[in-house]
C-alpha cells in the first residue's frame, strides 16, 4: 500500500517520498481516507506510529485546495510538541508556501499576538497561552477553522486543561473536522466521541502488547539509598558508544535539575529538561541533544509526550511512574520507525507494586538487566557527597520559589478580574445600595 492509493494528491506523495514517508503505517492507513472524506476521527495507536503525519497529511491537501487563515487549530499538551508538530507540518507543506504560528507559554505574548493577527493558516498552540490571547485580544479570531485537533487528547482532557479548554471550544465553530489522536486510550477519551460530531471513524491499532517489538524493556532492582549510583554506572557503560544517546526521565522539577548537575560533576555532558527552566533554555537544552552536543538528557514527563529523536538509543527511567501510561509514552521515546531500543527502569523496594501494574498494562514482562553490586558501590561515597552539596546549593538559591510567586500573582490578578467582572454586572439597585453603604451616617441623615 503507498500513499497515492490513500487519495492523496500528487505533490503530497512527492513531499512524503522526500521525507523518506516509504509506506504508510496502520494508524495511517485507517485515518487519512476518511478525513480526506470529510469525516471526524478519533485514532489511537503506538508511539512513533506516525500519528502526526495521520492528521497533517490530509489536513494540507484540504487547505492546498482552498487555502486561507486560520485554517486548522491543533492543539498539544507540551511546548515541545507544538513545535515538533509545526516542523512536520512546515515541511510538508512547504510546497504551497505554508504559515504556521506557535502559540506556548513562556515566549513573547505581543510577537504571538501580531502572529496571529496576519492569518497564518495552521495554528499550533497549548491551551493555556491560546485561551489567554482569546480573552485579553480581539485582532484574530477561529470562527472560519475547518479542523480542530487535539493531539496527545488523553492528557489534554485531564481536569487541569479544563478551563482553558472550555474558552476555546466556545471560539470555534460547531460545523468542523475534530480530530482526536493519543498513543493511550482512556475513558475519558472513549467518552468524548460527542465532541468529535455526529459518528466520527474511531480506529485504535490493537495490539496485545502496548510497546514495540523493538524495544527491549529491562529492570535493574536495588535499596533505594543506592539508587543513583546505580544510575552512574550504568550511564557510563551505556556512553562508552560514540554514539549514544540516552533520556534519563525522572519525576520532578526539582530532581530532575539534581540528576543533571549530579551527571555534570561526574563528567558526563548533559542538558535538564523541566517545566521550571525558562522557554528559551527548554528549547536550547533539546536542540544540544537533537545535535548530539550533550549526549543524555535529563527530563521530566514534558518530554515523554510526542517527542520523534530518532536517535536515542536508551531510555533509562530513574524512577517507576505511578501510572503506567506515563511509562509507556516514556519507552516510547527510543524504538521509533522500525529502529530497536533498551529501556532500563530502576527499581527499588518500594516499586514493586508499580511494577506488576505496568506489567499487567503493556502485557509484557520486563525482564532483569545484570549489574555488578560491587562495582556499583564504589560510587557511593563520591555521589553521595556530591549530591547533599547540588541540593544544599538549590536551596540555598530558592530553586522553584520563582514559579510560586508567580502563580500567586496569576492568582490574585484572576481574583482581581473577577471582582471586576461581578461589579459591572451589578443591577442598578445593587449599585445604588453599595453607593449608599459608602456614604458616612451623618452624611446621610443630612441628605
Amino acid at each position: 500500500m503507498s500513499f497515492s492509493s490513500l487519495g492523496l494528491s500528487e505533490w503530497i506523495v512527492r513531499q512524503c517520498a522526500a521525507l523518506r514517508f516509504r509506506r504508510p503505517t496502520e494508524i495511517q492507513l485507517h485515518c487519512i481516507p476518511p478525513i480526506l472524506q470529510g469525516k471526524s476521527c478519533m485514532g489511537c495507536a503506538k508511539t512513533g506510529s506516525g500519528k502526526t503525519a495521520a492528521f497533517a497529511l490530509p489536513i494540507l491537501q484540504h487547505l492546498a485546495a482552498d487555502p486561507y487563515g486560520i485554517y486548522a487549530l491543533v492543539l498539544t499538551p507540551t511546548r515541545e510538541l507544538a513545535y515538533q508538530i509545526a516542523d512536520q507540518f512546515r515541511a510538508i507543506g512547504k510546497p504551497i508556501g505554508l504559515r504556521v504560528a506557535v502559540v506556548i507559554g513562556g515566549m513573547d505574548m505581543m510577537r504571538q499576538s501580531i502572529e496571529l493577527s496576519s492569518q497564518p493558516h495552521v495554528v499550533v498552540a497549548t491551551p493555556g497561552r491560546l485561551a489567554d490571547h482569546l480573552q485579553s485580544s480581539d485582532t484574530f479570531h477561529l470562527q472560519k477553522i475547518k479542523f480542530l485537533v487535539l493531539d496527545e487528547a488523553d492528557r489534554l482532557l485531564e481536569a487541569s486543561f479544563a478551563d482553558d479548554l472550555s474558552v476555546i471550544f466556545d471560539a470555534v465553530p460547531t460545523r468542523r473536522q475534530t480530530l482526536l489522536f493519543s498513543a493511550t486510550l482512556t475513558d475519558a477519551l472513549k467518552d468524548l466521541k460527542d465532541l468529535a460530531g455526529e459518528k466520527p471513524v474511531f480506529y485504535e491499532a490493537k495490539s496485545e502488547i502496548a510497546t514495540v517489538d523493538e524495544l527491549h524493556q529491562k529492570y535493574v532492582l536495588m535499596p533505594a539509598k543506592v539508587k543513583d549510583c546505580y544510575m552512574i554506572h550504568l550511564l557510563r557503560h551505556f556512553c562508552k558508544k560514540d554514539d549514544c544517546s540516552v533520556i534519563v526521565f525522572t519525576s520532578t522539577c526539582r530532581n530532575c535539575q539534581i540528576l543533571a548537575q549530579l551527571l555534570s560533576s561526574s563528567d558526563f555532558s548533559c542538558a535538564p529538561l523541566h517545566s521550571l527552566l525558562s522557554q528559551r533554555s527548554r528549547l536550547a537544552s533539546l536542540a544540544k541533544f537533537k545535535s548530539n552536543q550533550v549526549k543524555i538528557l535529563v527530563a521530566t514527563d514534558v518530554a515523554s509526550r510526542g517527542l520523534d529523536i530518532p536517535t536515542v538509543q536508551v531510555v533509562l527511567n530513574a524512577n517507576v511512574p505511578a501510572d503506567p501510561k506515563d511509562y509507556i509514552h516514556r519507552v516510547g521515546r527510543t524504538a521509533r520507525a522500525g529502529r530497536g531500543g533498551l529501556a532500563v527502569t530502576l527499581v527499588t523496594q518500594y516499586d514493586v507494586k508499580r511494577i506488576q501494574a505496568i506489567e499487567k498494562r503493556i502485557g509484557t514482562t520486563l525482564t532483569d538487566y545484570s549489574v555488578a553490586e560491587k562495582d556499583v558501590l564504589t560510587l557511593l561515597n563520591e555521589v553521595t557527597i556530591a549530591r547533599r552539596e547540588i541540593e544544599l546549593k538549590l536551596s540555598k538559591s530558592s530553586f522553584g520559589e520563582k514559579r510560586e510567586i508567580n502563580r500567586q500573582k496569576r492568582k490574585f490578578l484572576e481574583e482581581s478580574l473577577a471582582a471586576k467582572k461581578h461589579k459591572m454586572v451589578l443591577t442598578p439597585r445593587e449599585r445604588r445600595r453599595k453607593t449608599k453603604s459608602k456614604i458616612p451616617k451623618s452624611t446621610q441623615k443630612n441628605t
